[in-house]
C-alpha cells in the first residue's frame, strides 16, 4: 500500500457522522461516531473504544483534534453505555467486540486500508485486547496510562486494590446520571468514606455508589482463583505478537506503571522498538493527556502519514525526579544500570554494606523511640504489631482518580506499626532510573499477613517523600517457611527515576498495610468480600548476616 504525505497544517473542516450502528455477532449493536476532513480521500483511520462516552472532551479532543491533522476517527461507545446495546461487562468483551468493529470497519467504502489505535487507561486496555490479532492493516497504537491486562493493578501483589476499585465502578456506575461529571468529582471524597466504614467490602459498592456493583463484587469474588475470571480479560502473554508500532506514555505516579512497563519489556524481547514515555504524573493528571496526544500525533504522522519528523532519536524519555529534567536513552532499563542491595541493618540504619560490615553508629531516626519493640538498641529483628481494627494508613502514593504526587510522610512514620530504616547523608547526587524490588526475610504471627515496603527521599530539613512503594500478599505456604517460621520473600515495588540529592537521605519503610489504598489483611484468610473477624499480626524482619534483608535499587551510571 503506498503511504500519502499529508501537510503539517491542520484542516479546518471537517465532517460528522453521529451514531453509526455497528453490529456485533450475538446481535448486539454498539454506537459510532465518525470525524472525518473535509476533502480527503479515504485517509487513514484511528479507532478509539470507550466506555466513557464519545462526546463531550473526547469528541473535541479525540475526534475533532485528529480529523483537523488529516486522519478520520471513529469514536465508539464500548458496550452497555452511551447508546450502544447490550450490558457492560467491564473487560470481559473488548476483544470479541474489537475484532467486530474491525470487521465492520473494514466494510465501509470510506476505509482506506490503514488502521491506527488511540487512548488511555481503558481506551488502552482496549486496544491490547485486539492488537495481535487485528491483521497488517494495524499500523500504530498510542497507548498511555494503561497496560495489556487489569489483574495485577486490582489485586497488586496479591492484596485488593480497594480504593482505585471501589473508585473506578463508582465512576462507571454514575457516568451516565444527570450531572454525571460533577458526581465524578465527588467520587474520590465519596469512595474513600465508604472504604473507610469499617463496614465488610461486600457492602462497599452499595455505600460508595448506592447500588450494586457486578464489577466490583466480582473483584472480590475472584480474589482467590482469579485464573478462570482473567483467563480472557489478560492480554499480557500476546503483547510480543503484535506487529503494529507502539507507542506509550506513562506516570511514575500511575496505578499501571508496572504492567505498562512489562508491555514494553515484552516488545523488545520480541523484537520490536516500542518508544516509552514517562514523566511526573499520577493517573487522573491532564498533563500526561496533551503529551500522550502530541506524541501519537507524531507516531501517527510516521507509521501512516510516511512524515517521521516528529519523532525523537531515542526511544525512551524519563523525567527524573529530584533532578527534575527530561532524560532520552536507547532503552529500559537504562544501559549501565546496576542493581544495589541497601541493606536494613540494626538500630533501624539503611546501607549498601552488607550485614557482616561493623556499624559504629545508629540512625535516632526510629519508630517509637528508644523503648519501643525493636528499638534502635535491639540488635535483633525489627518488630512491629498490625492490627487490622487500626490498619496502618497510606500518605500519598498511587491511586486511580485523586493526586497521588509525594507527600511528606513524617506523620505516618512516627507510628509503632512502621519500621523506619534510614541511610547515611549521601555525598554525591545519586541516580536511580529503573525497576525497585526488595528481599525481605520476615516472621509473621499468622499465616495470613501483609508486607508493605516504601522507599523515601529524607530532605535536609527532615521532611520524608515517598518516590515507591510496593506490597506482597502473604498466605500460608506461600512463600514456605523454613522450620523457624522465617519466609524470604520478594516485593515488587514501582519503577522508578529519581535523583536523591548530595545532603539527602534514602529512607525504607515496612510495614503491614496501606490503607485504605490496600484493602486491610484481616489475618484470618476468611472471603474478600464477607469477612469480618479480625487478628493483630505480629510481624519480625530479620537483618542478621543470615538473614540479609535488603531493598534493591536500579543505580544509574553517573
Amino acid at each position: 500500500m503506498e503511504t500519502t504525505t499529508w501537510p503539517r497544517t491542520a484542516i479546518r473542516r471537517i465532517t460528522v457522522e453521529r451514531d453509526l450502528p455497528v453490529p456485533m455477532p450475538d446481535g448486539v449493536t454498539l454506537l459510532a461516531d465518525r470525524y472525518a476532513p473535509v476533502g480527503a480521500v479515504r485517509p487513514p483511520t484511528i479507532l478509539i473504544r470507550s466506555p466513557y462516552g464519545r462526546r463531550g472532551m473526547f469528541g473535541r479532543t479525540f475526534g475533532r483534534g485528529f480529523a483537523k491533522q488529516g486522519f478520520q476517527v471513529v469514536m465508539q461507545s464500548c458496550r452497555g453505555g452511551f447508546g450502544s446495546g447490550g450490558l457492560l461487562d467491564p473487560l470481559g468483551d473488548e476483544h470479541d467486540d474489537g475484532l467486530a468493529t474491525l470487521a465492520w470497519l473494514r466494510g465501509q467504502d470510506w476505509y482506506g486500508g490503514s488502521l491506527a489505535m488511540h487512548g488511555p487507561s481503558y481506551l488502552g486496555y482496549t486496544q491490547w485486547a485486539i492488537a495481535p490479532f487485528a491483521g497488517p492493516d494495524l499500523k500504530a497504537m498510542a497507548t498511555s496510562v494503561t497496560a495489556s491486562q487489569f489483574r495485577d493493578a486490582a489485586y497488586v501483589g496479591g492484596a485488593f486494590a480497594l480504593e482505585s476499585s471501589l473508585m473506578w465502578t463508582t465512576l462507571t456506575a454514575s457516568m451516565e446520571r444527570p450531572f454525571g461529571g460533577v458526581d465524578a468529582l465527588l467520587i474520590p471524597r465519596r469512595t474513600r468514606r465508604a472504604a473507610l466504614s469499617g463496614r465488610p467490602l461486600g457492602e462497599l459498592d452499595v455505600l460508595s455508589a448506592g447500588r450494586d456493583l457486578p464489577f466490583f463484587q466480582d473483584l472480590l469474588a475472584h480474589h482467590a482463583e482469579p485464573a478462570a475470571y482473567w483467563g480472557r480479560r489478560d492480554f499480557s502473554t500476546s503483547v510480543g505478537e503484535v506487529e503494529a508500532a507502539v507507542t506509550m506514555v506513562g506516570g511514575w505516579y500511575d496505578v499501571f506503571l508496572p504492567w505498562q512497563v512489562k508491555d514494553y519489556v515484552a516488545l523488545r524481547a520480541a523484537g520490536r522498538r516500542p518508544y516509552l514515555t514517562i514523566g511526573p504524573w499520577y493517573h487522573a493528571d491532564v498533563r500526561h493527556g496533551r503529551v500522550a496526544n502530541a506524541e501519537a500525533l507524531a507516531w501517527f504522522r510516521a507509521h501512516l502519514l510516511g512524515d517521521p519528523s516528529g519523532l525523537r532519536e531515542q526511544p525512551v524519555r524519563l523525567y527524573v525526579t529530584g533532578a527534575d529534567e527530561w532524560r532520552d536513552y536507547p532503552d529500559w532499563p537504562v544501559p549501565g544500570m546496576r542493581e544495589q542491595r541497601w541493606h536494613l541493618r540494626p538500630g533501624f540504619a539503611l546501607s549498601p554494606e552488607t550485614p557482616e560490615a561493623p556499624k559504629s553508629s545508629t540512625s535516632p531516626e526510629s519508630p517509637g523511640g528508644p523503648d519501643s519493640p525493636g528499638g534502635p538498641h535491639d540488635a535483633g529483628p525489627g518488630r512491629f504489631r498490625y492490627d487490622p481494627a487500626h490498619p496502618t494508613p497510606a500518605l500519598g502514593g498511587p491511586v486511580l482518580l485523586g493526586n497521588s504526587e509525594p507527600r511528606d510522610n513524617r506523620r505516618l512514620e512516627a507510628r509503632r506499626d512502621v519500621l523506619v530504616y534510614t541511610g547515611p547523608e549521601l555525598r554525591r547526587d545519586t541516580e536511580m532510573i529503573g525497576p525497585v524490588f526488595a528481599d525481605l526475610y520476615v516472621r509473621t504471627g499468622t499465616g495470613h499477613a501483609d508486607v508493605v515496603v516504601r522507599v523515601c527521599d529524607v530532605h535536609p530539613d527532615g521532611a520524608s517523600y515517598n518516590v515507591c512503594e510496593g506490597v506482597r500478599r502473604l498466605v500460608p505456604g506461600d512463600p514456605p517457611a523454613g522450620d523457624d517460621g522465617i519466609r524470604r520473600i520478594r516485593v515488587d515495588l514501582w519503577p522508578i527515576g529519581h535523583r536523591f540529592r548530595r545532603g539527602h537521605r534514602i529512607r525504607v519503610h515496612v510495614a503491614g498495610g496501606a490503607y485504605p489504598r490496600i484493602a486491610r489483611n484481616l489475618g484470618t484468610g476468611e472471603p474478600l468480600g464477607t469477612g469480618s473477624t479480625m487478628v493483630a499480626t505480629d510481624h519480625e524482619v530479620f537483618h542478621d548476616p543470615s538473614h540479609p534483608s535488603a531493598v534493591v535499587l536500579p543505580l544509574a551510571p553517573s
